[in-house]
């Protein structure tokens, strides 16, 4: 059984799901659990659709609490049913935490895979990992001593996504794709996985990109000619019409939707702004600068912001240690702000050059060596369950 509530997590669920086949053709394989619609191509039944279950917040998560609660029961139900050899959760801490203690309980091997970022904030949830996880398959090399420490049984596997990232198109095979021209300057927005991520990021980037689009040459220098495109690499738990729906409310501002081509849409993007999140480890592996933003509602800001501990947020920064791409926290991110730094970065070709080797390096730390991460993940799995 495989459990994911996110866009990302169901990218990751994926990528296991095909390594698990394609790296032990001799075993039969019954996935099933939750996810979305990559999951579901990668041959899982996805009992539960993330869609229905993406929400971030505390307001958000008490609205949706009848929702959780029956994929809650669906999941444990199918558990207890068909009787997996083993249940592999991904991210999605606050739900998969509160499986992982029942389905542990009642005798069930349970892999948590990109775990939980306790080494973050609420760090006293590592007591139940220790309790209710058999093996922790981490992505981010500084976890491991975090968990051995904590006496969690932990494998760095390298980043799922640090050999998927990469364009499989030409710029003018791209451009051609999604109606751009390939003269002009590309900026990617990337606002988020979840409808409140879309809500709260959507009209700021769009009142950047309006701004920018009046001031086009302070913006992009001499690099490219022509007014910027703006494009919106649209993640699996969203759809196109959340999209327009959030931007028939905002002052207008010319863009494009792109379906099913998110790296692509990196990769051939002079800069990238990003809501904070996997979609920032995606930029840094494709090596787009970017701005990485982050806004949520006050009360939910007031609440969660106590709790991290840490002066930066942005996983790119994290990785690297430091702070090698711009962050705007709440306040701070407003369409002013994004603008501001998007020029000064293109308009610092120096600047853009030390970044990208930044990033380079970070997209170096991910990768744990020939082996994709998901490959090491599914061997991971199936020592576990061989109990090796």
């Amino acid at each position: 059984m495989i459990v994911a509530g996110e866009a990302s997590g169901d990218k990751h669920g994926a990528s296991l799901a095909r390594a698990l086949k394609r790296l032990y053709p001799e075993i039969s394989f019954d996935l099933f659990g939750s996810g979305g619609e990559e999951m579901r191509a990668a041959g899982v039944e996805t009992l539960v659709d993330a869609r229905e279950v993406a929400v971030i917040g505390v307001p958000e998560i008490a609205r949706a609490i009848g929702r959780l609660y029956r994929a809650y029961r669906t999941l444990l139900e199918a558990a207890r049913l068909r009787r997996p050899s083993a249940v592999i959760l991904i991210d999605w801490p606050d739900f998969n935490m509160r499986l992982a203690r029942k389905l542990h309980r009642e005798g069930f091997k349970v892999i948590y895979y990109v775990g939980p970022q306790v080494w973050a904030w609420r760090k006293y949830r590592i007591h139940a990992l220790r309790r209710d996880v058999d093996r922790m398959l981490v992505i981010l090399p500084f976890e491991v001593e975090f968990y051995k420490n904590a006496g969690v049984k932990v494998e760095y596997v390298g980043h799922p996504l640090s050999a998927a990232v990469h364009a499989t198109k030409s710029r003018d095979e791209f451009c051609r794709s999604h109606d751009l021209d390939p003269a002009r300057p590309i900026f990617a927005l990337l606002p988020g996985s979840r409808l409140k991520e879309i809500h709260y990021h959507l009209p700021v980037m769009l009142d950047a990109a309006r701004r920018l689009t009046a001031n086009r040459q302070s913006a992009i220098g001499n690099r490219k000619s022509g007014d910027p495109q703006f494009i919106i690499p649209l993640a699996s738990t969203v759809r196109r019409d959340d999209i327009e729906a959030v931007a028939r409310m905002a002052k207008p501002v010319e863009f494009k939707i792109v379906e099913r081509d998110t790296y692509n849409s990196l990769s051939h993007s002079e800069i990238a702004v990003v809501a904070s999140g996997t979609a920032t480890v995606e930029a840094a592996l494709a090596g787009t600068p970017m701005v990485i933003i982050y806004r949520a509602s006050e009360f939910n800001w007031r609440l969660i912001r106590p709790l991290i501990h840490l002066d930066t947020f942005g996983m790119v920064n994290l990785i690297a240690g430091r702070r090698i791409v711009p962050e705007l926290m709440q306040h701070a991110a407003t369409g002013d702000n994004i603008a501001r730094e998007v020029t000064a970065i293109l308009s610092d070709p120096s600047r853009i050059s030390r970044m990208r080797n930044e990033l380079k390096l970070v997209r170096d730390a991910l990768t744990a060596d020939a082996l994709s991460g998901a490959d090491h993940a599914a061997h991971g799995v199936i020592e576990e369950i061989r109990g090796s």
